[in-house]
């Protein structure tokens, strides 16, 4: 840096019109200090708001190029011998499953409590291995009240599609959702039995040996105090997969926890 004086000027007179000059020199400075500062905190938001864009983009292609097939409407999940299970979400859908789609050699399964999902395998036409019917008997308690309640197994029956009727005895009613049944039913051994993971692109809830059988990745769950959206948001991230609803749809009713 170069120093020119002025020779007419004395030393001190120099000196106080460097200092003057260094002074705004400095006030220039610090003003162009704030104003990087404001620069860079916009185009920080300016990034957060891209990045949300961005995730809220990839969600709404997720959703809209997956191809929706018929039992996503219900609870389901295929067992680790390949069979379609479907099941009940509601008084509605419980009709709905029993009266259009169990059909010849189905097998129909239902706990002994009320409001509990019916559940069907789908037989297409083949023998049902037990093990499938073990699973199913697992998904039937794991989704019914006995999730919430806390209990770890409660009464759970098979009957064929011809053993349920809506035709109730003289002077009884039977409500919407519920079924009368006809003939000996076969009660069959379960337990609360859950886990996650994605199956051809898509949430799959079901018993942990028909998740592990089809699912790379997956998590186990298990009754617990941490609601759904909270175990949905951690489900999300270990299995990177965006739309946080159709995880919380998968899920039973009640309190959860991640598996240890």
């Amino acid at each position: 840096m170069k120093i020119i004086l002025d020779l007419k000027k004395s030393p001190e007179a120099n000196a106080s019109d460097y200092y003057g000059k260094i002074k705004k020199l400095k006030k220039k400075l610090e003003g162009n200090k704030d104003a990087l500062a404001d620069s860079l905190a916009k185009l920080k938001k300016l990034k957060q708001e891209k990045e949300k864009i961005i995730k809220k983009l990839e969600t709404e292609k997720q959703t809209k190029t997956e191809k929706k097939e018929w039992y996503e409407n219900f609870r389901w999940f295929i067992s680790s011998d390949n069979f379609l299970v479907i099941g009940g979400r509601d008084a509605t859908s419980n009709e709905i499953i029993v009266k259009k789609h169990a059909e010849k050699n189905d097998l129909i399964l239902h706990t002994d409590m009320i409001g509990s999902p019916f559940f069907v395998i789908k037989s297409n036409n083949k023998k049902i291995p037990e093990k499938t019917i073990i699973e199913t008997a697992d998904a039937t308690v794991t989704f019914s009240r006995a999730f919430k309640l806390g209990l770890s197994t409660t009464k759970t029956f098979m009957a064929r599609p011809e053993q349920l009727t809506k035709e109730a005895p003289s002077g009884e009613f039977v409500p919407k959702g519920g079924f009368i049944t006809k003939g000996k039913l076969e009660y069959i051994d379960n337990k609360i039995n859950i886990a996650i993971g994605i199956c051809k692109n898509k949430i799959m809830a079901g018993p942990s040996e028909a998740v592990k059988a089809h699912c790379k990745t997956f998590i186990q769950l298990e009754q617990g105090n941490d609601k759904s959206g909270k175990i949905a948001k951690m489900i999300a991230n270990k299995l990177n997969y965006k739309n946080l609803d159709d995880i919380i749809r998968a899920l039973p009713s009640g309190g959860l926890r991640v598996k240890k």
